[in-house]
C-alpha cells in the first residue's frame, strides 16, 4: 500500500483500506437485494468514488454531482465525505476556500441531518459542485512525489559518493549560500553569527514580491523608528522593499554582525 490511499478496488475480496461497514441494507432501484459495495443504482461504490474524483479533477460538474448523490443516497456518505475531504488537498490548487465549504456541508449533512436524507443529499451535491468548480491542480501531490523521489536519489548518491541526479530545491542549505537569509536569530547558526533584531528586520522579515501594503509598511517604519536600534533611512527603506520576483533570496545590503538582542 505505502502512501497510496487510492488503492481501494471492487467488492470481490480485493484490497480495501477503509474499515466502515458496507451499506448492504435495502435493495437496488429495481428491487433486487444489494450486494456488498453496491449502490442503489446497481453500481460498484468503488467505481463511483473513483469517478467522483476524476470528475472533480476534470471539472465535470454534472458527473461530480451525480456521483456524490449516488454515494449519499446509497448509504455510503462516510465514503463520500472521506473522499471529498481528500480531494480538496489532492486535486485542487492550494488556497481554494472550498476546503472550508466541504467541511461545513459535511457537518450539516452528518451532524444536523441524516446523510441519506434529502437535506443530506443536497449537501453532498453542493460539496461536489463546489469542488468541481474550484481550480483543479495536482500540484501538492506532484510536489510530494517529487520530494520523495529526490530524497531517494539523494540517499542513493550519498551511498556511492556521487552528485545526485536530482536534488532538493534548497541544495545543502548552508550559511553563505543562496538561502543565507534563513539563518537569522531564530536559528543556532544565526545566533552564533550575532544576527539579532537588526538582521531580522532588514532581511528575515521582508515579503514579496508583492510587498507590504501601505498600512503594514507604515507600521514597520514606525516600529523601526521606535526601536532601541538606530536604523538609517536606507535600512528602513530596504526593510519594506519587496523582494525581486527574479531573485527572491538575494539581499545586496552588507551586514557585519550586530547582536541586538
Amino acid at each position: 500500500m505505502g502512501e497510496d490511499r487510492q488503492a481501494t478496488f471492487g467488492s470481490d475480496g480485493s484490497l480495501d483500506t477503509e474499515t466502515p461497514p458496507e451499506a448492504r441494507e435495502g435493495t437496488t432501484d429495481w428491487g433486487e437485494p444489494k450486494a456488498d459495495g453496491e449502490t442503489d443504482g446497481g453500481y460498484n461504490r468503488y467505481d463511483v468514488s473513483s469517478l467522483l474524483q476524476k470528475a472533480v479533477r476534470r471539472s465535470d460538474e454534472e458527473v461530480a454531482a451525480w456521483a456524490a448523490w449516488e454515494l449519499a443516497r446509497s448509504g455510503y456518505a462516510w465514503n463520500l465525505w472521506d473522499r471529498l475531504n481528500l480531494y480538496v488537498v489532492e486535486d485542487l490548487r492550494a488556497g481554494q476556500n472550498v476546503a472550508l465549504l466541504v467541511e461545513r456541508y459535511e457537518t450539516l449533512a452528518t451532524d444536523r441531518w441524516e446523510p441519506d436524507s434529502w437535506k443530506g443529499r443536497v449537501c453532498a451535491i453542493h460539496a461536489a459542485l463546489a469542488c468541481a468548480r474550484a481550480e483543479s491542480s495536482r500540484e501538492a501531490s506532484n510536489a510530494d512525489e517529487f520530494f520523495r523521489n529526490a530524497a531517494a536519489a539523494r540517499a542513493e548518491a550519498r551511498e556511492s559518493d556521487d552528485d545526485p541526479a536530482v536534488d532538493f530545491p534548497v541544495g545543502d542549505l548552508e550559511v553563505g549560500g543562496e538561502f543565507d537569509v534563513a539563518f537569522d536569530k531564530h536559528t543556532a547558526d544565526g545566533s552564533r553569527l550575532d544576527r539579532g533584531d537588526r538582521f531580522f528586520k532588514l532581511f528575515g522579515a521582508r515579503v514579496g514580491p508583492e510587498g507590504e501594503d501601505e498600512q503594514s509598511a507604515r507600521w514597520q517604519r514606525l516600529n523601526m523608528a521606535l526601536s532601541d536600534i538606530d536604523y538609517d533611512e536606507a535600512e528602513v527603506a530596504h526593510a519594506v522593499e519587496p523582494v525581486s520576483p527574479d531573485d527572491r533570496w538575494s539581499d545586496p545590503m552588507e551586514f557585519d554582525g550586530d547582536n541586538d538582542d
